[in-house]
């Protein structure tokens, strides 16, 4: 059993709402990432979810598009991914970490050398945007095998049929993509939200975790109402680009955007 299911299983009993924070490894430097995760968790995250540099990220906005950028410029690779969820591990054996991504760099290194490094490292979760369901059973196995969940998206246009064919093979929580679009997109629909999720509960009782568009307290705390978690991206790059400069700031700035949306979701 990964972290997760503990995790979600103890916010639950308290009556509270995950709060998953997204920032890029080795954004906007690699030294930034590790006490970034730390202060963040400090700040009231609850898991991390932390993403894979890789040069074509197909369902990111300009914001999450420009950190794959700046981490690739200091050529962080999956294997330096790792090493950083290692380096976090050494201090926090607690928070659950997810990795984000996409398939190639998982592609290459090979599914069970993936699985047995990324469990070694300690994550405890993978989303692959690009690797739908129907063609990901060798590497959901291999996962599996090693106690990481796999944990696959949800759209707006999913149909029942479907939600019920990648409930029956995710584990940990499932993400529900809140917005036709990219990263970043705006219009959130809360009331679209709260049919979705529940149509989503109809086939599952995994967690249900919710992101894209959620950008401030307010937001998180009208998401958290009826989700299990509340993942929040790209405002979280936002504040670490515009205070690339300066690391002390960015922790500032990013920890007082979660502390807020803490708060906000802790008085729903």
């Amino acid at each position: 059993m990964s972290r997760l299911s503990p995790t979600f299983e103890l916010l639950k009993s308290e009556s509270k709402t995950a709060l998953i924070p997204f920032i890029t490894a080795g954004d906007p430097q690699p030294s930034v990432t590790v006490n970034l995760m730390h202060d963040m968790v400090a700040a009231g995250a609850n898991v991390l979810e932390l993403g894979i540099p890789f040069s074509d990220p197909m369902a990111e906005g300009p914001v999450i598009q420009a950190a794959c950028e700046r981490a690739l410029e200091h050529n962080v690779s999956l294997h330096d991914v790792l090493d950083m969820v290692a380096e976090f591990r050494t201090k926090n054996n607690d928070t659950p970490i997810v990795l984000m991504g996409y398939l190639n760099p998982v592609e290459v290194m090979g599914y069970e050398t993936f699985a047995e490094a990324a469990s070694k490292a300690g994550a405890d979760g993978l989303i692959l945007v690009d690797l739908p369901p129907e063609e990901g059973a060798d590497l959901v196995d291999a996962l599996k095998a090693k106690d990481i969940d796999p944990i696959f998206l949800l759209a707006p246009t999913t149909t029942d049929d479907r939600i019920e064919k990648i409930c029956n093979i995710a584990s940990g929580f499932v993400y529900y993509v809140s917005l036709k679009g990219v990263t970043g997109a705006a219009n959130l629909d809360v009331d679209s939200v709260v049919k979705k999720v529940n149509q989503i509960r109809g086939h599952t009782s995994v967690p249900v975790g919710v992101g894209f568009g959620i950008r401030d307290a307010e937001s998180a705390a009208q998401v958290g109402a009826v989700a299990d978690a509340v993942v929040v991206g790209s405002a979280v790059v936002k504040r670490v680009a515009e205070n690339a400069d300066n690391p002390e700031k960015i922790s500032r700035e990013v920890c007082g955007l979660l502390s807020s949306m803490r708060e906000a979701m802790d008085q729903k």
